[in-house]
C-alpha cells in the first residue's frame, strides 16, 4: 500500500489561515473597489494588500490557539495535529503582516492607516481581546474600516458613504458571533469567555442574524435613499437583495433556537454578505460619501 502524501508547507499554511474568511473579506473588499470606477490596478492593490493581512489575522490565530486547539483536538487545525510547526505558522504570520503593511502604503494615506489599523484589530483579537467580553470590538472596527479601504484606495480616492461604514461594522458583530457559536464549549473548556459566551448560545444567535437584517436595511436605505439613490431595476435589485438576507437571516435564527450550533450559521452570514455587495457592486449606488 502506498502511504498518503503529506501535504506541502504552502498548503498547510493555507488551511492555517482560515482560507473561507480570508477569501471572502479579500472579494468584499475588490467588489467594493471596483463598484465606486477604481482602475483594476487600484482594485488589484487592495485585494493583494487585504489578502495579505487576512492571511497574518487568520495565521496569527492558530499560532497563537495552538495548544487550546490541541487540548481539544480540533481536527481542522494542521497545527493542532502536528502537521506542521508552531513557529513555521508565527514565521508566516509576521511574513505576511509585513507584508500587508508594506502593500498598505501603496494604497495613499487614507486607505494605509485604514489597512494598518484593520488588521491590527485582528491581531489584537488573536492575542486576548477574544477571552473578554470586548472580543466583538475588533470585529467591527475592522468590517467598518473595509468599505474606507476599498473606497480611499488610490489617488482619486474618496470617503465611503456612512451607511456603508455602518453596514460594515454591524456585518461584523454577526461574523463574530456565528464564527464563535460552534465553539463556545470547547472555548469554555479553555477559559475563553468573549461576547458571545456572555451572552449565551441563542441571545448570540439572535443577535448575529439580527444585526445581518439590520445590515440588510442600513444597504437598502442607503441605496434607495442615499445622495444617488438607486431606480428602476436598481432599485429592484436592491430590494431583491435585501429580502434574500432577511430569509437567510429567518434560517439562520430557526437553526439556532431549534438545533445544535454548526458552521452552516457562519456559512449564511458570509452568503447575506455577498448578496449585499453584488447588490452594491450591481445596483449602482454611489459609495462614496
Amino acid at each position: 500500500m502506498t502511504p498518503s502524501r503529506r501535504p506541502s508547507t504552502a498548503r498547510l499554511l493555507f488551511a492555517s489561515s482560515h482560507p473561507g474568511p480570508t477569501v471572502t473579506v479579500t472579494v468584499l473588499a475588490a467588489v467594493i473597489a471596483t463598484a465606486v470606477g477604481h482602475p483594476f490596478r487600484v482594485v488589484l492593490l487592495v485585494a493583494l494588500a487585504v489578502v495579505a493581512g487576512q492571511l497574518s489575522i487568520g495565521l496569527a490565530n492558530d499560532w497563537i490557539d495552538a495548544d487550546r486547539d490541541r487540548a481539544v483536538g480540533r481536527g481542522d487545525k494542521p497545527v493542532a495535529r502536528g502537521l506542521i510547526a508552531v513557529g513555521t505558522v508565527r514565521t508566516a504570520a509576521f511574513v505576511t503582516a509585513g507584508v500587508a503593511v508594506v502593500l498598505s502604503l501603496f494604497l495613499g494615506p487614507v486607505a494605509a492607516v485604514a489597512h494598518v489599523v484593520l488588521v491590527a484589530a485582528g491581531w489584537a483579537y488573536d492575542a486576548g481581546l477574544k477571552r473578554t467580553a470586548a472580543s466583538v470590538v475588533p470585529f467591527v472596527v475592522a468590517f467598518g474600516l473595509l468599505p474606507v479601504v476599498a473606497v480611499a484606495a488610490g489617488p482619486d480616492g474618496g470617503w465611503p458613504a456612512t451607511w456603508a461604514i455602518a453596514t460594515g461594522a454591524v456585518f461584523g458583530v454577526a461574523i463574530h458571533c456565528t464564527n464563535v457559536l460552534p465553539d463556545l464549549v470547547d472555548d469554555a473548556a479553555t477559559g475563553v469567555r468573549g461576547f458571545p459566551h456572555r451572552l449565551g448560545l441563542h441571545a448570540s444567535g439572535i443577535v448575529a442574524f439580527g444585526s445581518l437584517v439590520v445590515a440588510a436595511v442600513l444597504v437598502l436605505v442607503g441605496q434607495l435613499g442615499g445622495t444617488d439613490p438607486v431606480r428602476g431595476a436598481g432599485a429592484v435589485l436592491a430590494v431583491l437583495g435585501a429580502v434574500v438576507v432577511v430569509v437567510l437571516a429567518v434560517v439562520g435564527v430557526r437553526l439556532v433556537l431549534t438545533g445544535p450550533p454548526t458552521r452552516t450559521l457562519f456559512r449564511l452570514v458570509i452568503a447575506s454578505s455577498l448578496v449585499l455587495v453584488v447588490e452594491l457592486g450591481f445596483a449602482g449606488a454611489a459609495l462614496v460619501a
